[in-house]
């Protein structure tokens, strides 16, 4: 990160993916070519000159080489803005902020991977992470559940990662269209199509707060330890820096204590 850490970079678009209706993956580059190192789960502040800055998951890993890849929802005056750009078009970008995944330490356990709707946007970091690394883990699962077919994110990422050894992919939506040929009904649903050992698994859940929060209590009564249960949240961040106070939970900034909290911590903070 720069030394002034407020101070923002400027990024031009390589590629623009429109990933659903209302969300868009961006490949970005610095213009000024230096040097950026980032790990999972951590973000990025985003900003246009007269449309304000918002914080942004970071989907793709460092560890491999990527890009720096953000996939954005449009949802108000700078996301519509960013939706408006196309490739070779620049805007600003400061950080990398906040923790990030542990992921290198739970070689040789099973994954479990938990998303709904765009929570799989941050998840992605790890998600690759660990694939690319995949003969250091054991069984893998993705869980992805979405309101319905047509805001499903990353379909073909699915395809591919379906085809790695030992994972399993399995999808569910709360409204099916005629086309739908999977499971119908919340992401929490899908744990009666799976078996796990929840001594020797790790779950990584994202999504909406009440997904996060069902999800985690499935994991519970399914004896998953709480410090092996990972989340990530962005709960009203504005700085990005611990500054403005806007992230406060409990004791805690989302921003700089965070996004990355266990379901131990979050017990702490009475978020659970």
């Amino acid at each position: 990160m720069e030394n002034n850490e407020y101070l923002p970079r400027a990024v031009e678009i390589k590629k623009v993916k429109n990933l659903v209706f209302d969300v868009k993956h961006f490949t970005l580059k610095f213009k000024d070519k230096k040097p950026f190192v980032w790990k999972p789960g951590q973000f990025v502040q985003v900003s246009i000159f007269g449309k304000g800055e918002a914080p942004i998951s970071i989907t793709s890993t460092c560890e491999r080489g990527d890009d720096l890849e953000i996939a954005v929802r449009k949802v108000g005056v700078l996301t519509d803005a960013l939706h408006e750009l196309k490739e070779g078009d620049e805007f600003f970008v400061r950080g990398p902020y906040g923790n990030s995944f542990p992921w290198q330490e739970f070689e040789g356990k099973d994954i479990l991977f938990v998303a709904g709707g765009i929570g799989l946007l941050p998840l992605r970091s790890v998600m690759n992470a660990v694939f690319n690394n995949r003969d250091k883990y054991g069984k893998i699962w993705v869980l992805y559940g979405a309101k319905c077919p047509a805001e499903c994110v990353y379909d073909d990422e699915m395809a591919r990662w379906s085809k790695y050894p030992n994972v399993e992919v399995l999808r569910t939506v709360d409204s099916p269209d005629e086309s739908w040929k999977g499971s119908v009904g919340v992401v929490t649903k899908l744990f009666e199509n799976i078996e796990f050992d929840a001594s020797n698994t790790v779950a990584y859940v994202c999504g909406p707060p009440i997904m996060i929060k069902f999800t985690n209590i499935t994991l519970e009564e399914k004896k998953m330890r709480t410090q092996d249960i990972i989340t990530t949240m962005e709960m009203h961040m504005k700085c990005g820096i611990g500054k403005c106070g806007h992230c406060l939970i409990g004791h805690k900034y989302c921003c700089t204590d965070g996004p990355v909290f266990t379901q131990a911590e979050l017990k702490l903070l009475d978020t659970a």
